[in-house]
């Protein structure tokens, strides 16, 4: 008796095996299913190595660039939770912190230091003038920031004095300003517009009115500076005058094309 032919063996084999295209699409929905599942586990995994083992947690806190405050008074105003998930430490709100309990923190780069630690970068404020305040004095820093208040005055700061007096001039100066805006004014000249020999020998810089700012100099020299404005043609024009009259004692800048010194 003859065997089957070559086109029933097929039929068989189809009918006992489906078709290749549902064959297919069955492997492929197990790949996927087995993908899942192992991303569903890594994704666990990593969820409790994050949040709910003991390896990553904040059990350090380091600070760098300190110079008046020490490590101690930063970390302690920081007040960084020890103990809790490295991930889960706010370091918005730390910073936020320490700007608000340290007004000398300029700024401050929170970061995790991975695996155990928090990072605190710090940089400070530094003072450019002093105003005095009763018997102490308080430190002002290149943006007019008052930020400390310290017993003895940093050597080599002048002392900034606000003396507006009742005139018609100089008290419209001060309403129309007001206060921040006049130190800003007298902060922007010592801290970026004076030459820094004058700098050096400036010992009170005299705040009248916008127009109207002075520096008192060693040796009983003073300078009219005028206004916060044209500080670079200032900066120049004193410099000229004061070697080409070293032995004044009165220079005036205020209007720089036309310079006068007094006095010897």
């Amino acid at each position: 008796m003859a065997g089957p032919t070559t086109a029933e063996r097929g039929e068989r084999q189809q009918e006992s095996s489906g078709p290749p295209l549902v064959r297919r699409f069955g492997r492929r929905r197990l790949r996927v299913i087995i993908i899942l599942v192992l991303g569903s586990l890594l994704g666990a995994g990593c969820v409790w190595v994050l949040y709910g083992s003991q390896w990553l947690r904040a059990e350090r806190v380091s600070v760098s660039g300190t110079r008046v405050l020490t490590p101690e008074q930063v970390r302690e105003a920081a007040g960084v939770p020890v103990g809790v998930p490295l991930i889960s430490v706010d370091t918005d709100a730390i910073e936020a912190r320490l700007r608000r309990k340290l007004p000398r923190i300029d700024s401050v780069d929170v970061f995790r230091s991975w695996p155990h630690g928090i990072g605190l970068k710090v940089t400070e404020r530094s003072p450019v003038v002093v105003v005095r305040k009763g018997t102490a004095f308080v430190e002002v820093d290149d943006e007019g920031v008052r930020f400390a208040t310290v017993s003895d005055a940093p050597k080599g700061l002048p002392t900034l004095e606000l003396t507006v007096s009742r005139s018609d001039s100089s008290a419209a100066s001060l309403r129309r300003f007001g206060e921040d805006r006049l130190v800003r004014e007298a902060v922007r000249v010592v801290a970026g517009d004076i030459p820094a020999a004058v700098a050096r020998e400036t010992r009170i810089v005299k705040v009248r009115s916008y127009d109207d700012i002075s520096l008192e100099l060693s040796g009983g020299r003073t300078v009219a500076w005028g206004s916060g404005e044209k500080g670079r043609a200032k900066a120049r024009t004193l410099t000229a005058l004061m070697k080409a009259a070293p032995g004044a004692r009165h220079f005036d800048v205020s209007a720089p094309t036309a310079p006068a010194s007094a006095g010897s």
